[in-house]
């Protein structure tokens, strides 16, 4: 029995002296630049604030809703989706790819589209305006190449911001 205690001890005194030794490699960090959006768009959405995020195992994508600064102040303090006049709301959609640093994760791929809603008031009623931009680099889709462009506006202005801790 104290022979194995023994055996034991030494092979962790010398684990710990030579199999954590050497150098290690050093780690550059380095940007996505696959995810990066490139194209002629109004705004640049990732300049803006998050307001919420989800993805989908189903096609195999992951989308980022963000807002400008009035937009995400009335998303953060207010619960109904009545956004004031000036809000703009753009949602960033990636296919997924697998992490290389991290088992397991998915990071954003390549842009697959990149929708806006802008809000403006007249005489009391707001109104929306809706663009969507596919391809690479990302270009002005027509409205007639997605649903009904109200629609779709209202679905983005109906995702209800991320509580933050």
């Amino acid at each position: 029995m104290a022979n194995i205690f023994l055996n034991g001890f030494v092979f962790g005194i010398v684990f710990a002296l030579f199999g954590c030794g050497g150098e290690k490699p050093k780690v550059f960090a380095s940007l996505n630049q696959t995810a990066s959006l490139m194209g002629d768009l109004p705004a640049n959405p990732l300049a803006w604030s998050v307001i919420t995020s989800s993805a989908s195992r189903n096609d195999s994508t992951m989308s980022t809703l963000y807002g400008n600064d009035v937009a995400s102040q009335y998303a953060r303090t207010n619960p109904d989706h009545k956004y004031p006049n000036g809000s703009a709301l753009s949602l960033v959609t990636w296919t997924q790819q697998e992490d290389s640093r991290w088992f397991g994760a998915k990071i954003p791929a390549t842009v697959k589209s990149v929708e806006f809603v802008l809000v403006s008031s007249a005489a009391g009623s707001p109104s929306y305006s809706y663009q969507k931009f596919e391809g690479t680099p990302l270009k002005r889709s027509s409205a007639e190449e997605y649903r009904v462009p109200a629609d779709r506006a209202a679905e983005l202005l109906s995702q209800r911001g991320a509580v933050l801790p």
